[in-house]
């Protein structure tokens, strides 16, 4: 996975995160490259366990990263009410923290099927091909109907061995 400045934040963004012991899963384009894919993204989707405490073990993690103010402001309120709460980290790189998905997903459940990757000794719990390819089905959005069909492929092949 060497594809520049975007996949050192990452790692650094995991690292930083399970040095907190926050209660996570990776999700979106970074969980599809984890999978095998070559399809490009933009930012970091993390769904994280949408708990007053495992929210505040997030901005613990997030200081050790950034000397921003702005970390205050990210709420477990904001994490329940909100689908994607976006926080612009100050090197221009963007982090979607979810803590739900809608009615479709919860924490519990994406957790309960998360695969862990290991990525230059960064352990990182990345959402299963199953659960993803579920997760994927149901949007509009071209690049989640190509990731669709990719995750079917790997599942295929997993299946037979």
């Amino acid at each position: 996975m060497a594809f520049g400045r975007l996949s050192d934040f990452f790692l650094k963004v995991c690292k930083a995160l399970n040095e907190e012991n926050v209660e996570y899963v990776i999700i979106g384009g970074f969980a599809m490259i984890l999978h095998g894919s070559s399809r490009f993204t933009e930012d970091i989707d993390i769904f994280i366990k949408p708990t007053e405490k495992n929210v505040e073990k997030l901005k613990a993690s997030l200081r050790k990263l950034f000397d921003d103010d702005s970390i205050g402001g990210i709420s477990h309120s904001d994490l329940l009410q909100y689908a994607v709460i976006r926080y612009g980290t100050p090197e221009g790189f963007y982090i979607d923290l979810i803590g739900r998905i809608g009615e479709i997903a919860s924490y519990e459940e994406v957790d309960a099927g998360k695969e862990i990757k290991v990525v230059d000794d960064v352990p990182i719990p990345v959402c299963g091909v199953e659960k993803l390819l579920f997760l994927k089905e149901g949007t509009l959005r071209n690049k989640d109907k190509m990731d669709a069909i990719f995750l079917k492929e790997k599942l295929k092949k997993l299946k037979k061995g």
